[in-house]
């Protein structure tokens, strides 16, 4: 896990189940809302997305994850300790037509999973084989998955930031086409 790029803060879930900013840097925060959303993404428990995951792109969520087979399912989650790298790949800070500011930072992560995936369903995954110690040999796939984080910075607006776009391009894209919402 590595911070979400230099001074940002890091992503952190409040009690209220929703996504904060906070202020002080945090090395595994975008980490760990990517592997909490994912955990609950792959157990199809969409109404405890409903306040993380905006409403359109939850909506053809709930459609399209339903339909994949369980070990697609499985594959969406993400364990924090499974995930090897984690980038930053754009920022921007834009207005809207009546004049809100917002800001959207589009995180990828690459993480390791055990998921019973064929080889073949995956296009260009890495395959590796993992022993720990006296364990068994296990086979691990490298997967990819970009989540764009979105806040609106206008005055007096609660600091909560909602997932605007899901990409799970070597997972998904045998079944449904790159899962993409803007």
């Amino acid at each position: 896990a590595v911070c979400c790029g230099a001074g940002w803060g890091g992503l952190t879930r409040s009690g209220s189940n929703s996504l904060t900013w906070v202020s002080r840097r945090s090395p595994s925060a975008s980490a760990e809302a990517f592997a909490y959303v994912s955990k609950l993404l792959s157990q199809s428990k969409f109404d405890l997305l409903e306040e993380i995951v905006a409403k359109e792109v939850l909506h053809v969520l709930k459609e399209k994850v339903t339909s994949l087979p369980d070990n697609h399912k499985s594959a969406l989650a993400a364990d924090i300790d499974e995930i090897v790298y984690t980038s930053t790949g754009d920022i921007s800070i834009y207005y809207d037509e009546k004049g809100r500011k917002f800001v959207n930072i589009l995180m990828c992560f690459w993480y390791l999973t055990s998921a019973n995936v064929p080889n073949e369903t995956i296009r260009g995954a890495s395959v590796f084989q993992v022993k720990l110690g006296d364990q068994n040999v296990e086979t691990k796939q490298l997967l990819s998955a970009n989540y764009e984080f979105q806040r609106e910075f206008t005055q007096g607006v609660k600091p909560n930031w909602t997932i605007a776009r899901i990409e799970n391009p070597k997972l998904l894209e045998k079944y449904l086409g790159h899962l993409i919402f803007t």
